[in-house]
């Protein structure tokens, strides 16, 4: 029986054939990508370097003395590799668990291709068992709160807790989300709100996903 860890490192591994050479790719945030970032660093002289969505992130590659650059220098990134706290069988994701999901959200959109790298654990039928991270304007953060009750969650301001963006997470806990295309458009229009942590818009390409089998990917 393969443990959560042997699972990450595992789909960690695996994600290194997704890596082109050459080039810069964008590098996510959590527990699996920190797995990742290691790994990566064993081929680093193959690339040039990478494009963070986290300072936890960006901490860690440069430790590896791998090359970070900002995003505005960076025209195109042909892959970005990320973790989820939950993906659906449409690779629709719940992600913002470590609060970074705005500039994980930039990153992907700027990617040619989205690989999300997971275990078993974070492969649901339907989203919404992990409460749905929002990242909120702090004045807005009453107004807000007020208008995800009427969407039927129960929010919960993460305390202690300040994005890269000097923002506050508001958690949703409660949803079953059925449309999840429809509930991200319906949430990022709520004035104050900066973005929510449904990737699905903009969902993932492929998912490495750790099992006790072995590692599958899926498109």
């Amino acid at each position: 029986m393969l443990t959560q860890d042997q699972l990450k490192l595992a789909v960690a591994k695996k994600a290194l054939e997704f890596v082109p050479e050459d080039a810069i790719i964008g590098v996510g945030t959590g527990s699996t990508v920190n797995l990742f970032i290691e790994e990566l660093a064993g081929i680093k002289g193959r690339i040039k370097g990478a494009v963070s969505s986290s300072e936890a992130s960006t901490a860690r590659l440069k430790a590896h003395h791998i090359p970070v650059f900002d995003l505005n220098e960076v025209e195109k990134l042909p892959v970005y590799i990320d973790g989820a706290d939950e993906i659906n069988h449409h690779l629709h994701m719940i992600k913002g668990g470590g609060a970074a999901l705005t500039r994980e959200k930039i990153v992907a959109g700027v990617a040619d291709e989205f690989v999300c790298i997971a275990d078993e654990n974070k492969y649901v039928a339907m989203l919404g068992a992990f409460p749905l991270p929002i990242e909120v304007i702090p004045m807005a953060r009453s107004y807000v709160a007020r208008q995800l009750v009427k969407l039927g969650g129960h929010p919960e301001l993460r305390q202690g807790v300040v994005t890269d963006n000097g923002n506050v997470i508001i958690d949703v806990h409660g949803l079953q989300i059925m449309k999840p295309v429809e509930l991200e458009e319906t949430i990022n229009h709520i004035a104050g709100v900066v973005t929510c942590g449904l990737f699905a818009r903009r969902r993932a390409d492929v998912l490495v996903l750790g099992r006790q089998s072995g590692v599958q990917v899926l498109r």
